[in-house]
């Protein structure tokens, strides 16, 4: 998704339009992750960002995922599979699957770590342990409820930031700030800018 330049303009008159939409949206958002969510039985580690659009969620992933070996963990990163046709749950294969069957970012992922693929995220960890995972880190789906999550780690480009604040689609974020920061273990700020500083 292309992101528009008012979610990065302090004050504009479309987003001020928008911010009812932008209010209920994030009440509802931040009323699911209050939510519960199933024990995978083993870890599960979110990476995700507070906001739509990339930050540098998979490269997070991928370092985790040489930290967890370093520690003698086996994990497995489970991904909706955004942009790719299959529901799944299936592990990516590189040697059968393509960026459309599985999502570009799962696929590249899987050169260097077990990737299942779920829109239903409980039938990939199912799918995930049975590939001997000792922990899981979802790639995205910190706003989803449906699992529960033992570390949340937050990641935000720090030339970017959070934009104007608000609430898609006046703005940028996902849910309130509040509701998500309540919820968040660790911030992962990507690059040398300023713009997060006031998160």
């Amino acid at each position: 998704m292309r992101e528009p330049a008012f979610w990065y303009r302090p004050h504009s008159p479309l987003s001020h339009v928008l911010f009812p939409l932008g209010a209920l949206y994030g009440a509802v958002t931040a009323w699911r992750m209050q939510r519960d969510g199933v024990d995978a039985g083993i870890p599960v580690i979110c990476v995700g960002n507070y906001h739509v659009g990339g930050a540098g969620k998979t490269p997070t992933v991928l370092a985790l995922t040489k930290l967890l070996r370093e520690l003698g963990e086996t994990p497995v990163v489970l991904s909706r599979g955004y942009g790719g046709r299959l529901k799944g749950p299936v592990m990516v294969d590189r040697a059968r699957h393509a960026a459309a069957d599985v999502g570009d970012e799962p696929l590249m992922m899987a050169r260097d770590v077990p990737v299942t693929v779920a829109r239903d995220r409980l039938d990939g960890v199912a799918l995930a342990k049975s590939q001997g995972a000792t922990v899981i880190l979802m790639d995205d789906g910190f706003q989803n409820p449906g699992l529960f999550k033992d570390a949340s780690l937050i990641v935000i480009d720090s030339e970017r930031g959070l934009g104007n604040g608000q609430v898609f689609p006046a703005g940028p974020l996902r849910a309130p700030l509040q509701a998500q920061l309540a919820r968040t273990d660790a911030l992962v700020l990507i690059g040398d800018g300023r713009a997060a500083n006031d998160v």
